[in-house]
């Protein structure tokens, strides 16, 4: 078994206790996380990965920060914190974008900055553009690479120093382009109503 596979073995026990502390149905966190029930229970018996999306869901159900899925632990800082160069905590997926989350000591947080890595994959261009939604805004600035990005049915072409901003309500997704990979600053916003 790799760590990969100790990790989300891991987090989606997490996830099954908070859903059980909290009295949730399995029924009920497949549809806030946009699954069916049989991907819902194969995520959360952690037969599956799940990807950025899935544990924000998670998180914003059971009314806790994402850092406490992915670490168990609670953040502790109030004033500020600090997160020197590749120290950001990791957010790994076997086949999809790599997440440094760059403020998960902080808590009470109104956004959560990530520094994301997209892969590029040939295969991934002849493809559907694998799409999500959640609550909140998001903004993303490039720092290398080019990445395609698909909001509510629009394509953009982004590249080194471009930003987009956009409503996360809607559905949206994005990948490397260009034959190289990219990466980016992505700033997910709350909601009002959700911020803690």
């Amino acid at each position: 078994m790799t760590e990969l596979d100790t990790k989300i073995i891991e987090i989606a026990g997490r996830i099954r206790e908070m859903r059980l502390i909290l009295d949730i149905s399995e029924e009920r966190m497949a549809q806030v996380t946009g699954s069916t029930l049989e991907e819902y229970r194969a995520s959360e018996a952690g037969v599956s990965d799940f990807s950025f999306t899935f544990l924000h869901h998670c998180a914003e159900e059971f009314g806790i920060d994402m850092t406490e899925l992915v670490t168990g632990e609670q953040p502790k800082l109030t004033a500020y914190t600090v997160v020197r160069k590749g120290k950001g905590l990791p957010i790994r997926r076997r086949h999809d974008l790599n997440y440094e989350h760059l403020a998960f000591r902080l808590r009470d947080k109104m956004a959560e900055p990530f520094l994301v890595t997209a892969p590029w994959f040939e295969e991934e261009q002849h493809e559907p553009m694998r799409l999500s939604s959640h609550s909140g805004q998001e903004f993303d600035y490039v720092l290398t690479g080019s990445i395609e990005v698909v909001i509510n049915g629009h394509t953009e072409i982004l590249s080194e120093g471009d930003t987009i901003y956009y409503d996360s309500h809607f559905e949206h997704g994005l990948r490397a382009y260009g034959g190289k990979e990219c990466t980016f600053i992505a700033v997910v916003i709350r909601d009002g109503e959700d911020n803690k």
